[in-house]
């Protein structure tokens, strides 16, 4: 199995986020994270990820118990999260050229993979002069261009337009076909009934 959860549980003070979580995501496979504002639904990731610990239960990725500061996990799990950043002086070109050296195996940042996101045109613009969609598809791009089993996007078509957001599905169409698990927390149903094959609400 590629993600379980057994009895999973978060609490923030005296409230429970979500308790009692079971999760089974085999590869190839996508689970969609749905609920309101302040659900869980980022925290969960957040747990997937190793960067928070769950209040009761246990998570396993690929069998291991997640922990981002192993670099045998990172290698599994590529992540795009609410606070992911961009340096804003480089441009698109030198972003992914930066993932090439930190990420062996990840694919050149060459015109047609720019092109596939809709950037070719602003390959060498800095980030920081991109439009808010742009960053978002950039950060994406990122995301899905290194070497990863499990893929992890908190909203992640936020900013996208229509034909962005079509560019997403194929995306995680994509991940899911090369076999990658993909947890996906979103608001947009649309998106969630094009890619997940599961769907938890919290």
């Amino acid at each position: 199995m590629g993600v379980s959860a057994n009895n999973l549980g978060v609490r923030a003070g005296e409230d429970w986020l979500f308790r009692e979580l079971d999760l089974a995501v085999a590869e190839g496979e996508c689970l969609a994270l749905t609920g309101s504002n302040g659900s869980g639904k980022s925290t969960l990731l957040r747990c997937l990820y190793g960067t928070q610990r769950p209040t009761e239960g246990q998570v396993r990725i690929f069998g291991q118990a997640p922990d981002e500061r192993v670099p045998e996990f990172r290698r599994l799990a590529s992540v795009l999260m609410d606070d992911s950043a961009l340096f804003d002086e480089l441009s698109p070109r030198q972003h992914l050229e930066l993932l090439t050296r930190s990420y062996p195996g990840s694919p050149e940042a060459d015109q047609e993979l720019f092109a596939s996101a809709g950037l070719d045109a602003r390959m060498d613009v800095p980030a920081g002069k991109l439009s808010a969609g742009q960053r978002r598809r950039l950060l994406l791009l990122g995301a899905i261009a290194r070497p990863h089993q499990l893929l992890l996007l908190d909203e992640p078509e936020r900013a996208l337009d229509a034909a962005g957001r079509e560019w997403l599905v194929e995306l995680v169409r994509a991940a899911k076909s090369r076999g990658a698990v993909v947890v996906v927390a979103s608001h947009h149903l649309a998106l969630v009934e094009d890619v997940a094959d599961w769907t938890v609400d919290l």
